[in-house]
């Protein structure tokens, strides 16, 4: 794949502003020069905004490339309902900084760039309706064609090791990462759903229902008193999943639906490190870094 590459330096800002075309992708990016996280394991990763191509047109998407000439593994990190926000991708670059090439989509591209709510929306329940509405408008087809686009942009990417990828999803982003785990069983080795909803419905076309096509290790975190994901629900997906003989851990934290986003008003530091254990260990077990 053959790139055309400028580099110019902004007027306002000591950061190289990069331009790149290929055939079927155009990218705008801003890249900052490798920065230390505070809390990784490795010291150093480069960030970069992109356009990735869809069906339904261009997909805005922060993507976050360890240093280091090797191959690593890769996993894409899916947003909760309130939208692509600096939250989630402080979140992102934490993630990456344990050795992984993380891409984390604009998934509500088709309304809007970077279309998104303030978290204190949680609070407001008119707000929360619009939230819920947006969210609504999404089908799995649109949202699996954008997975499908995020997938094969890692793949063309030469540091990243195609055959170790695995996905991440907050809320409507956890749902997300199960129902990629069933389209995609043959790309994804490893997904993690935290504080998911509307894995296990009444609907004929539950997600759960689908879960015998998934070939990935899956982790399901689950929040306490949750309307979108009851206690009778887990145990409707553990049944499901164990009598598949899936490879699946599910557990149940005390904290509300949100607590493991930075930015939610209900985020709980204790129970987020708890999760950050969790879909760490989940990871480097099954892909490696």
């Amino acid at each position: 794949m053959s790139h055309s590459l400028g580099v110019r330096m902004s007027e306002s800002s000591a950061w190289p502003v990069w331009t790149a075309t290929a055939a079927w992708i155009t990218v705008a990016v801003y890249i900052p020069w490798p920065r230390a996280c505070a809390q990784c394991r490795i010291s150093r990763v480069h960030t970069q905004e992109i356009d990735v191509a869809t069906p339904d047109g261009a997909m805005s998407a922060y993507e976050i490339i360890p240093d280091g000439e090797r191959q690593c593994p890769a996993i894409v990190f899916l947003m909760d309902g309130l939208g692509y926000r600096a939250g989630l991708k402080t979140m992102a670059e934490r993630l990456a900084s344990h050795g992984y090439h993380v891409l984390l989509p604009d998934l509500y591209h088709r309304v809007g760039k970077h279309v998104h709510f303030e978290p204190v929306v949680m609070t407001q329940p008119e707000k929360l309706a619009e939230l819920r509405k947006l969210m609504g408008n999404l089908t799995p087809d649109m949202l699996m064609s954008d997975v499908a686009a995020c997938l094969d942009l890692l793949a063309s990417r030469a540091n990243v090791d195609a055959t170790r990828v695995g996905a991440v999803g907050y809320c409507m982003g956890g749902r997300n990462a199960f129902i990629a785990a069933t389209r995609f069983p043959d790309r994804l080795r490893a997904t993690a759903s935290i504080h998911p909803g509307g894995i296990v419905t009444a609907a004929p076309a539950s997600p759960h229902l689908l879960a015998g096509t998934a070939q990935a290790r899956m982790y399901f975190g689950i929040a306490k008193d949750d309307a979108s994901f009851t206690k009778e629900q887990a145990e409707t997906l553990e049944q499901t999943l164990a009598a598949l003989g899936k490879r699946y851990q599910i557990e149940h934290y005390q904290a509300r639906h949100g607590w493991a986003v930075i930015d939610t008003p209900v985020y709980d530091a204790a129970e987020a490190e708890r999760h950050w254990k969790a879909i760490l260990a989940l990871f480097a077990e099954e892909l490696g870094a």
